[in-house]
């Protein structure tokens, strides 16, 4: 990097001490503690210049600047021409590319084009002009800037000997500069969140916006003008009463609070930790904040005070109150409802109202509570199922012909079959009795059930006492039997017969 030039004020000195004081060259660079070549390079300028001493009357700083540096002229010569500044930022921005790489190509294009230390000095004059900084101000109890440090720091399993990185959440307030470190085992959503719910309670207090990068956990979808807030991080924050404000993508300066303070944690928290070894998390955040109240507490330069001073007056005063209770941290999702009107989390299914079948829904999970949100409004809530692979249904959920059909039970069946002939009620046991579930025969007995809609029932109960004869056990055997008016041969309008006895039959009590 060229040497920055020398205010006009030291200047003169160098001039007054030469052209005045006949001092040599030598003595001056002792004299005012400059190299003896920054000093014979100003005094070639002077020379170049025709200037003496004293300098003439009414000569302002403005007008020796202009004598020793001449601007170039303004129609530029075609041999030294004035580089193209847009496209030598644009080229800058490339990894790998440097200033040196591109006056070094500049020079191949005009070998007697500008110097490096022109080049320098007037590519930054553009820059300066083009994109000045914003120097922002902070309210009291504003704002809170939050991050992930680079650096990590590893916890030690006492009995594998495995290390495993654990990540550094930092926080700092706007106007105070008061600090916030603590380690987390990832930059996950929970820790994330729960960074922060820890976060508040350190503050006492939550300021009215917080100020995050664009990572996942935070920014879903990152955009200068309308950033995707994730869902659980926004919920949080309006527990809060807070405001998210993510800084725009790739401007850093947005965040510089942040910047300084992780880099400020690393040196004073993490570096100081560099020889201990920990086993625990607790014991890890136990000695960061023991250095975090040190920082905190340290006088900083410039200031007078410390961090804590000024947040104590400052940002502690205009810091919103903390709710009443802690925020919990709660995750959400989308689903669509399948068509059996159940919605998966974590492997498991819950029921929402059948009329939302194929419908995009909000699963929210907090706790031991399963919540299904339509369009804002709640439609569901279950206790959660930790198991895998299980169903949870509300009898409400279902079609009045689900809830007909799921109202079925084995003594319900037999009832129903001994209106229609004491055979009816056997074979009905007998299907029953012979599936390793009586469940697993519910339909066949409902579909001998359903034939009273089209045959008698004294013909049913003949057709199932010819079918329990010849062992038959599905509903298109006793389809066939009538049918075929095979039926007809077991059909004694007058005669009452006793239900069929067997052994392997448990009867109608069994059931209840």
């Amino acid at each position: 990097m060229p040497t920055g030039r020398l205010s006009m004020r030291r200047i003169r000195d160098v001039l007054r001490l030469r052209l005045g004081q006949k001092l040599s060259e030598r003595q001056i660079s002792a004299s005012l503690g400059l190299g003896k070549g920054t000093v014979g390079s100003y005094l070639s300028r002077a020379r170049a210049a025709g200037l003496s001493w004293p300098l003439p009357d009414g000569l302002s700083d403005d007008d020796l600047e202009l004598l020793l540096f001449p601007a170039p002229p303004a129609v530029s010569d075609p041999e030294r021409p004035v580089p193209d500044w847009v496209e030598i930022d644009r080229e800058l921005r490339r990894p790998g590319v440097t200033r040196a790489l591109l006056w070094e190509e500049y020079r191949q294009a005009y070998p007697h084009g500008f110097g490096y230390a022109w080049f320098c000095e007037h590519y930054d004059a553009w820059k300066g002009r083009v994109r000045p900084t914003m120097r922002q101000t902070h309210v009291g109890g504003e704002k809170v800037f939050v991050d992930f440090a680079g650096d990590t720091i590893d916890v030690i399993d006492p009995v594998t000997g495995e290390a495993r990185a654990m990540k550094l959440f930092v926080a700092t307030l706007g106007a105070s500069n008061y600090t916030y470190a603590e380690a987390v085992g990832s930059e996950g959503l929970e820790d994330w969140i729960l960074a922060h719910v820890r976060m508040f309670a350190f503050l006492g207090g939550a300021p009215r916006a917080v100020v995050p990068d664009n990572l996942k956990s935070a920014v879903l979808k990152a955009d200068r003008y309308d950033p995707g807030l994730n869902r659980t991080y926004a919920e949080m924050a309006a527990h809060y009463g807070t405001a998210v404000l993510p800084a725009r993508p790739y401007k850093p300066r947005d965040k510089a609070k942040v910047e300084v303070a992780v880099q400020v944690a690393q040196r004073w928290v993490l570096a100081c930790l560099r020889n201990r070894r920990f086993f625990c998390l607790r014991d890890l955040n136990a000695a960061i904040k023991l250095l975090v109240d040190r920082l905190n507490t340290r006088v900083m330069r410039g200031y007078s005070a410390s961090r804590a001073d000024l947040f104590a007056t400052l940002d502690r005063p205009n810091l919103q109150p903390l709710p009443s209770e802690p925020y919990e941290f709660a995750l959400w999702k989308k689903a669509r409802v399948a068509p059996d009107y159940h919605v998966e989390v974590n492997s498991s299914w819950y029921s929402v109202p059948f009329g939302l079948i194929r419908q995009e829904v909000d699963i929210r999970v907090c706790g031991d509570v399963v919540e299904v949100f339509h369009k804002g409004v709640r439609v569901a809530s279950h206790p959660r199922c930790l198991g895998r692979r299980s169903h949870v249904t509300l009898a409400e959920h279902m079609p009045s012909a689900h809830r007909r059909h799921a109202d079925w039970t084995p003594a319900r069946i037999l009832a129903q079959a001994e209106k229609l002939g004491p055979s009816v009620a056997s074979f009905c046991e007998t299907i029953m009795t012979d599936r390793p579930h009586p469940e697993q025969g519910f339909r066949t007995c409902l579909g001998i059930l359903a034939l009273a809609k089209s045959y008698e029932p004294a013909r049913i109960d003949a057709a199932c006492r010819r079918g329990l004869s010849i062992r038959a056990r599905s509903v298109a055997s006793i389809k066939s039997i009538l049918k075929a008016r095979l039926d007809q041969a077991f059909l004694d309008e007058n005669a009452e017969e006793a239900p069929l006895q067997h052994a392997n039959i448990r009867g109608q009590s069994y059931y209840h």
